[in-house]
């Protein structure tokens, strides 16, 4: 028999006004990877790279007077655990295709660039700090991928083509500007 992964169920309690505390409570938990069970209610594995996103969560309810109340929970059966790992990896599994479809949003961009023959420096700097965002975002979503979505090593292979087509333009900027 495997070991089940633990959880936190985090049972959120919030007053209605002002709506912002709410809202930055739930963008937390969002931005965390914690999963929705139902209204006021969530979940993370009980593992510490989530451990900052419940403190933060926990801090940003106090702060507009609500509460957050950390229950340990884990699967009653196998099955049970099976379906929460599966809602959990299917969030993850959402989070990758965006991740993708930013990729090759950016992939599109260095082509249009490449088309237009726009190679300034002020593009190169915006083109590095899109790469930079999708590095963040990337290691954000391994951290919090506990299961291995299938989604990852595609999102790795297309990561990694973004930094080389960073590269090839990058030369091409240093090219057009060093002829000038």
């Amino acid at each position: 028999m495997t070991k089940r992964t633990g959880w936190l169920v985090l049972v959120v309690r919030i007053p209605a006004e002002p709506s912002r505390h709410r809202v930055a409570v739930w963008r937390e938990l969002r931005r965390a990877g914690a999963l929705s069970l139902g209204q006021g209610t969530w979940a993370v594995p009980d593992v510490p790279a989530f451990a900052d996103g419940v403190a933060r969560t926990t801090e940003l309810a106090r702060r507009g007077d609500g509460e957050v109340i950390a229950l340990e929970a884990a699967g009653r059966t196998d099955e049970d655990a099976a379906r929460l790992e599966a809602m959990f990896t299917a969030e993850r599994t959402e989070e990758w295709a965006e991740f993708l479809a930013d990729c090759a949003k950016f992939d599109a961009e260095i082509d249009k660039e490449i088309g237009n023959g726009k190679f300034t420096m002020a593009e190169l700097e915006e083109e590095e700090h899109s790469l930079e965002r999708l590095r963040r975002w990337h290691r954000d979503l391994k951290a919090r991928d506990l299961f291995g979505a299938p989604a990852a090593a595609e999102a790795d292979r297309q990561l990694e083509h973004c930094a080389t087509r960073l590269a090839e333009y990058t030369d091409r900027v240093f090219q057009a500007l060093h002829q000038m």
